[in-house]
């Protein structure tokens, strides 16, 4: 009797647990070049920026920098993400990395150059990254939409390797681009219903013979047409 009574005591205990004692689900998030929340997260050295500031100000859960993902969305991300959330993949508790700003932290790479992008893991999955530039004349004061962003990736991977902890994204960058842009990073994972979503700012220079368009005054970081 005291071996049931106990039994039952031990089952009833297990079964009361909230789900919040469990760890919080983490997945990743870019790194190289550096993603918005990856760079105003706890273990970003951008915490203190004007940009991040703002972004928790206006709504950023940054301390799960690694978990910008919606459900089922199944390769619809036009349809499901509406224009001026794509950085918060729509969520409410992201909001504020969708603001318009010109000063955010950012990563300067050589147009057309050879890169290894990096996408920090804290869970793995198997899935295809699709990567996606922003149009010459980007407005980086103006909200993000998707008629910002190339129709087409210009770097897709499935199943990349995982090595120091991040996936290895080897490709080539865009090469008609100068100036302060946008690379949009969609994970679909085929493993898990889940997408992610991430926004990483950068500046690209010119490749070495090419000739450089002029910074426009009322834009700091951005380049004339």
């Amino acid at each position: 009797m005291t071996v049931r009574r106990t039994l039952a005591a031990v089952l009833v205990a297990i079964a009361t647990v909230p789900v919040s004692a469990a760890p919080a689900a983490g997945h990743g998030a870019p790194t190289s070049p550096i993603s918005r929340a990856a760079a105003c997260g706890p273990e970003g050295r951008y915490a203190s920026t004007n940009a991040c500031r703002a972004a928790v100000e206006a709504g950023a859960a940054v301390r799960e920098w690694d978990n910008v993902r919606v459900a089922a969305i199944n390769g619809r991300d036009r349809e499901k993400i509406p224009d001026g959330e794509l950085c918060s993949g729509g969520l409410s508790a992201y909001r504020g990395l969708d603001l318009p700003r010109t000063d955010w932290p950012s990563t300067e790479l050589t147009a057309g150059a050879r890169f290894t992008f990096r996408y920090r893991t804290t869970i793995e999955h198997r899935g295809t990254f699709r990567l996606y530039v922003t149009r010459p004349g980007y407005d980086p004061r103006a909200p993000l939409t998707w008629a910002d962003l190339e129709s087409r990736p210009f770097l897709t991977v499935t199943d990349p390797p995982v090595r120091a902890g991040a996936y290895q994204l080897p490709g080539r960058l865009p090469a008609s681009r100068n100036g302060r842009h946008l690379i949009y990073t969609i994970w679909q994972n085929s493993n898990t219903p889940d997408t992610y979503y991430s926004c990483s700012d950068v500046v690209f220079r010119a490749a070495r013979g090419t000739p450089r368009r002029s910074r426009s005054s009322r834009c700091p970081g951005c380049w004339s047409s």
